[in-house]
C-alpha cells in the first residue's frame, strides 16, 4: 500500500526586506498612502488615526518643538529603519539634527534619541510586538503613551530580552528624556490636565 503524506501549512506567508519594500512602493505595488508598515519582514495594516490619539501627537509635536528648539528635529508619523527587515512609523520620533533632514535615506538607529507611541486602542499591541522590537534594535528610550490609564510608560536600558528599566508616569509626575535630563516635561501638560494645586 502506498501513501503520499501532503502536509501542507495552514497558511504561507512570504516575508519581505526593507529593499523589497521599498521596491514595492517605487513599482507602484503599495502606494505611499497606504497606511503599512514593516514589521520583521510583513507587511502591517496600522489602525485609522482617531481624533484624541491625533491630538495627543500634535501637541507632543509643539511640546517638544517648544522645549528642545533646534536640538532635536520631531518626526512625525514617519518611517525609520531598524535592520533589514523592520521600517515602522511610530507617532513621534525625536532624531539627531540632520543638514538635509533625511532627505536622502530614513533614518537609523544611530539617529534616533526617543521613540514615542500614542496608544488607545493599539497599547498591547505596542508594548507586545513593537516595544521588543525597539529594545533588540537598541533604541535607548521609548515612551508608550497609554491613553486609557492616563499615564506614561518609560522604557530605557535595552537588552535583547527587553527593557531594563521601566517606570510609569501619572498625572502630577514630572518626568524628562535620557538625553535631555535638565528639560522637564509634566503629564499634566501632555494630557492637557489642569495642575494640581
Amino acid at each position: 500500500m502506498i501513501t503520499t503524506d501532503f502536509r501542507l501549512p495552514l497558511y504561507s506567508r512570504h516575508l519581505f526586506s526593507v529593499k523589497q519594500y521599498h521596491q514595492m512602493i517605487k513599482n507602484g505595488i503599495l502606494s505611499e498612502n497606504d497606511r503599512l508598515e514593516l514589521i520583521r519582514g510583513e507587511l502591517i495594516k496600522m489602525s485609522p488615526i482617531g481624533t484624541k490619539h491625533a491630538a495627543f501627537v500634535n501637541r507632543l509635536n509643539r511640546i517638544f518643538n517648544n522645549k528642545l528648539k533646534e536640538q532635536v528635529l520631531v518626526s512625525v508619523q514617519n518611517p525609520i529603519e531598524l535592520n533589514d527587515s523592520s521600517e515602522p512609523q511610530p507617532d513621534i520620533v525625536l532624531l539627531k539634527p540632520h543638514p538635509n533632514d533625511y532627505e536622502q535615506q530614513r533614518p537609523t538607529v544611530k539617529d534616533i534619541l526617543l521613540i514615542v507611541e500614542v496608544s488607545d486602542t493599539t497599547l498591547k499591541y505596542d508594548q507586545m510586538i513593537k516595544l521588543p522590537l525597539y529594545a533588540e534594535n537598541k533604541i535607548t528610550e521609548v515612551w508608550i503613551i497609554a491613553l486609557q490609564e492616563n499615564s506614561i510608560e518609560v522604557y530605557q536600558n535595552p537588552t535583547t530580552e527587553g527593557y531594563d528599566l521601566i517606570q510609569r508616569y501619572r498625572p502630577g509626575d514630572t518626568l524628562s528624556i535620557l538625553s535631555f535630563s535638565n528639560i522637564l516635561f509634566t503629564v499634566n501638560e501632555i494630557f492637557c490636565l489642569a495642575q494640581f494645586s
